[in-house]
């Protein structure tokens, strides 16, 4: 293979057979479980990097369950983890701090692309009669479960519209040969083309467990907040690099 078709082909890895197709990437059905909390703001201080700034005086995290059956070269999965409300140069947005998942070639992608904290484990979300249940297994053991009142209150759709529009911030590392970072960023990206089909609100319940290599606890749930189930289509595109630790 020549050079020049290696460069051609150099999307993803490996690079006869990538582990994922070029995006952008579309999400039909996408389903969310979005549990807000009150958390300790010095754990927050200590896991947020900057540039990105908190709000100290809310100390808020959302936790996610979501749920992705139809998604171009993802597949069918699902997903579950920690965001951070932060403001980056006066805009507000979030920063995802861990995310585990079922399936590969999201977690390769996300990585790779876009700098998403991926790792794999065993998240699920379904209704289970009248509540919206999401649990998180790491291995055999439980580390999170959320449950939500179904479907009890429309949720405010411009909120949860602004809500899905807000710019989403990651720190992406791609370590050099030698362990060194070679690639140390704050990564921005936008969902769009947005059609919300549904969301709603209810009471809600969150617990986290302490887990050696998933530290969900860290942050511990001082209060719930709110809680909303969102039903959309959307579509994922790539990012843009907004700050660079090495430059």
């Amino acid at each position: 293979m020549q050079e020049k078709q290696v460069l051609e082909r150099a999307f993803a890895m490996p690079l006869t057979s990538p582990a994922y197709p070029p995006g952008p990437y579309r999400f039909v059905n996408r389903e969310y479980l979005i549990i807000t909390y009150r958390t300790d703001p010095a754990r927050l201080r200590a896991v947020v990097p900057e540039p990105l700034e908190l709000d100290e005086r809310e100390a808020l995290v959302k936790y996610e369950f979501i749920r992705m059956p139809d998604s171009n070269g993802f597949g069918d999965y699902t997903e579950s983890g920690q965001v951070i409300p932060v403001s980056f140069r006066g805009r507000r947005g979030g920063y995802t701090h861990c995310m585990f998942l079922d399936d590969h070639p999201p977690i390769a992608g996300g990585r790779e692309l876009w700098g998403f904290p991926k790792k794999l484990a065993k998240p699920t979300l379904h209704a289970e009669i009248d509540t919206l249940v999401g649990t998180l297994d790491y291995g055999p053991v439980r580390i999170a479960t959320g449950t939500m009142g179904y479907k009890h209150k429309v949720a405010d759709h411009d909120a949860v519209m602004a809500s899905l529009l807000a710019p989403n911030f990651l720190l992406k590392i791609i370590p050099h040969v030698d362990g060194t970072p070679r690639i140390c960023e704050i990564v921005e990206y936008h969902l769009t083309d947005i059609d919300l089909k549904g969301a709603w609100t209810g009471p809600a319940a969150l617990q986290l467990c302490s887990h050696a290599l998933a530290p969900l606890e860290e942050l511990p749930v001082l209060e719930i907040l709110s809680a909303t189930h969102i039903l959309a289509d959307l579509t994922l595109p790539l990012g843009k690099v907004v700050h660079d630790y090495l430059a």
